[in-house]
């Protein structure tokens, strides 16, 4: 006989497996293999730090040919301000090769969409950043808000007894507020920056007053890279990206990227316990496409097709290539 407290349990099951899904051990917040193209996800430090207008869509389907497998979508865009040109500085350049137009301040903003089985989270995040350049480097500092939505999917619910009490007297949605804060450093070859998500650990709860409440957890983000020019044509970049959750549950990838002519680009990464992901991308005037695909060696490889993500990001402005050190993306 299916009581109440199983069918609780089941739906608690539901949105646990969702959180835990988005990462290795009980990471809460999605995992995006090609980090590296658009670092503005995970640190709120990076928003303006190339000096473009940046625009990037990413698409992330999980586990491909499993039933009510994660679903991740995200939109995002960022700008550097540019300074006032009355305040007397003139022409291209400045002191240490900084443009006399570009400003100190990074605006961005991050849509996003999580879904899986009968549990979906969306919100919203505003970010602001502020630059300090130095001779032929740049240390950045980030802030942002974030509002997020965790809903319940009742319509696609299938229950034993429709007319459960509990379940129906569980809220539809919650709604909870939090930041994120990060710092990011890049000059000519190498960038490293850290960042910490979930900074509020709000709680929620399902069901009514007496039940367990669960807790947004802090993440914290460790990411570095350094690009080695094996040619006029060609560099290579290898990168890290060390994630940890508060709980003590840690997570690494470590990636080689190869960039040929600064129009396409292919690598490898490796992210622990088990996962392979290969990538490759293209750029087409100011439009760059990207696709990742991720293969897990545990169980869940005799039950899915991999997982796979695609990239799309349109980046305008000229004030960035004035200075080779900014990254290229």
């Amino acid at each position: 006989m299916i009581t109440r407290q199983k069918i609780l349990t089941g739906v608690v099951f539901s949105f646990v497996l969702f959180l835990a899904s988005q990462g290795s051990f009980g990471q809460q917040l999605p995992v995006y293999s090609q980090y590296m193209m658009n670092k503005f996800l995970i640190n709120p430090a990076v928003t303006g730090s190339e000096g473009y207008t940046a625009f990037n869509l990413t698409s992330r389907k999980q586990w491909l040919g499993i039933k009510d497998a994660p679903l991740t979508f995200a939109a995002s865009g960022q700008t550097r301000l540019m300074k006032n040109s009355s305040g007397g500085r003139r022409g291209s350049g400045g002191r240490g090769g900084h443009p006399s137009g570009m400003g100190r301040v990074g605006l961005g903003a991050y849509i996003f969409n999580d879904r899986h089985g009968l549990v979906s989270r969306s919100g919203l995040q505003l970010t602001y950043a502020y630059h300090i350049p130095f001779d032929r480097s740049q240390l950045s500092f980030g802030l942002s808000g974030t509002f997020w939505q965790f809903r319940l999917d009742r319509a696609s619910a299938r229950l034993f007894n429709p007319d459960d009490e509990l379940f129906n007297s569980m809220d539809n949605a919650l709604f909870i507020p939090d930041a994120n804060l990060g710092v990011y450093y890049s000059d000519e070859r190498f960038f490293a920056g850290f960042s910490a998500s979930q900074l509020f650990q709000s709680s929620f709860k399902f069901g009514g007053k007496g039940y367990d409440q669960y807790k947004l957890y802090r993440h914290f983000y460790l990411m570095g890279g350094y690009s080695i020019m094996a040619s006029d044509k060609i560099a290579i970049e290898p990168t890290m990206l060390f994630k940890a959750t508060q709980q003590g549950s840690f997570q690494m990838d470590l990636t080689f990227n190869v960039y040929f002519i600064e129009n396409y680009w292919a690598g490898i990464s490796y992210r622990t316990p088990s996962t392979l992901v290969l990538m490759g991308g293209v750029k087409v005037d100011k439009f760059y496409f990207g696709y990742a695909f991720d293969f897990s060696f545990n169980s869940i490889m005799y039950h899915s097709y991999g997982s796979h993500e695609i990239l799309i990001a349109m980046k305008l402005g000229e004030s960035a290539r004035k200075f080779k050190w900014l990254q290229r993306y």
